[in-house]
């Protein structure tokens, strides 16, 4: 390429977002900062909600910085957010309603109402989808349910990512990696499962036709070019889950490496070729989701850094203001594995208090009750590390595979501590980086639709040149062992309930 293209990635997660201007030379990409925003739930009398229209807002003030930034010479953007949430539009393209957010409660029950109507293993025959109460499957339901009136005036479904995407361009449509999370897609044709939406009576007309990542969904409506200072910017759809985005970032190529995209998700998975749909996925409630390429990856979703940010935000409520790095301070100087938990248990989901929580866990488990912050938070970290190791252990059974290192990516990977104690855990080298994978990706799938890069494996190859990593090298494994058994059983009881 003759020179530096412009490239603006949107990456929104769970409790922030952010835009990031790459500046992309054809063998290398740099990375700008160009606008960060809080993006957590609004209460509101009915439930947890998403404020979809303050992204909007968020969205259009990062283009109109980002042009500033290069002079108006903007090639495209894209953005990438969490999975399974959704708008609904009405028949003439309004949007009806304020998203609902996963972690509310309206989805309670959900997961059993669809196995009365549909036997469980054939929902998972047909989705590969792990069964999680908050996928956008058991929203529906929830809403069939409790508003049917709601959804019956529904004109359009659009997932998160590709609802900004109409708002930016008036284009319908749903990209292959988020379309993977909602449990509604037939994991071998690729599309929506007919069969599975005709037999719990869900409208399958309001779903779009399925995109590949690195769709050009088109320029930018007229009235937001003019107001952000924007000519023949094209708008792309990359891999429109974050997780998708973020694994077509990791600068690796190997069969025996798993990967965790870290943040207030953990992702634990490897990537296939091909989804991996046996009874044994199906035990461990592990899940098949879209890469780019339309090849796949095998994973779990674990509870990640969501019980750290809750108790943070818990005691800042009391009064007791604690900043992360403290908070990982307190926590490596903790006495390890006195207190262990599974991170993802219903209690762990959106608890009024997240410290309360992890003791009350502790007490129905038999372990010892963290009495302090710093045990309670170190109780999450090695929880946390023991659940990674528990996950890859499940893979390498499943895949037949042995996998000697981890790879991890995303924000999570600023957390040193835990980090080390992933590696401990596992007995496994942990290699950190890039931090902002999600945007990296996006950026890079961008590319991929303008022609400057032709494969996933360039990607890889412009990531490598880009960006270092760190290893940790694992140390005090026996100690790791003898708390491993000990964690397993813990284990036993939520596999049991959920198979």
């Amino acid at each position: 390429m003759s020179k530096t293209l412009n490239l603006l990635a949107f990456d929104l997660g769970a409790e922030s977002g952010r835009a990031l201007l790459g500046r992309f030379s054809g063998r290398r990409i740099s990375l700008e900062d160009v606008h960060r925003f809080s993006n957590g739930p609004v209460h509101l009398p009915d439930g947890l909600h998403w404020d979809v229209l303050g992204f909007f807002r968020e969205l259009k003030y990062g283009l109109a910085l980002a042009a500033q930034r290069c002079k108006g010479d903007l090639a495209s953007a894209g953005v990438d957010t969490w999975g399974v949430d959704f708008g609904l539009l009405g028949r003439q393209g309004e949007l009806l309603g304020v998203p609902f957010h996963y972690r509310d409660r309206q989805t309670e029950g959900m997961i059993e109402l669809a196995c009365a109507q549909m036997q469980r293993e054939e929902i998972f025959a047909i989705t590969g989808g792990q069964f999680q109460r908050f996928n956008t499957l058991y929203q529906l339901l929830a809403m069939k349910q409790r508003r049917p009136a709601s959804l019956m005036s529904a004109g359009t479904l659009l997932f998160t990512p590709n609802l900004l995407d109409y708002f930016f361009t008036g284009r319908k449509l749903t990209e292959f990696t988020i379309a993977s999370t909602s449990q509604m897609m037939d994991i071998k044709e690729l599309n929506w499962s007919s069969r599975l939406l005709k037999t719990l009576d869900l409208p399958e007309e309001i779903l779009t036709d399925i995109v590949p990542a690195g769709t050009v969904v088109g320029p930018l409506r007229r009235p937001i070019a003019r107001e952000v200072g924007l000519k023949g910017t094209q708008w792309i759809t990359p891999a429109a889950h974050d997780t998708g985005s973020a694994v077509a970032a990791i600068p690796a190529e190997r069969d025996d490496i798993a990967f965790i995209s870290s943040g207030t998700w953990s992702l634990v998975g490897i990537q296939t070729p091909v989804p991996i749909v046996t009874p044994e996925v199906m035990r461990y409630n592990f899940t098949n989701e879209g890469c780019v390429g339309n090849s796949f990856r095998l994973l779990k979703n674990v509870s990640g850094l969501w019980l750290i940010q809750q108790c943070r935000k818990s005691w800042e409520q009391a009064g007791r203001t604690m900043s992360y790095e403290q908070m990982s301070q307190m926590a490596a100087e903790a006495e390890p594995l006195v207190s262990l938990v599974d991170p993802d248990v219903d209690g762990f989901l959106n608890p009024e208090n997240m410290p309360a929580a992890i003791r009350q866990q502790c007490k129905a488990l038999g372990e010892p009750i963290p009495t302090d912050p710093a045990a309670v938070i170190r109780c999450a970290m090695d929880s946390l590390a023991l659940k990674s190791r528990w996950v890859i252990e499940r893979l390498e059974q499943i895949s037949g595979r042995r996998l000697n290192a981890i790879h991890t990516v995303g924000g999570g990977i600023r957390n040193q501590l835990l980090c080390q104690l992933t590696a401990d855990a596992t007995g496994r080298p942990l290699i950190a980086g890039p931090v902002e994978a999600s945007a990296i990706g996006n950026l890079l799938v961008q590319a991929m639709a303008l022609g400057e890069l032709s494969s996933p494996a360039e990607i890889r190859q412009v990531v490598s040149n880009s960006f270092p990593t760190v290893t940790y090298e694992p140390k005090d494994s026996s100690m790791w062992d003898d708390a491993y058994g000990r964690y397993v059983e813990i284990l036993g009881n939520n596999i049991a309930k959920i198979t």
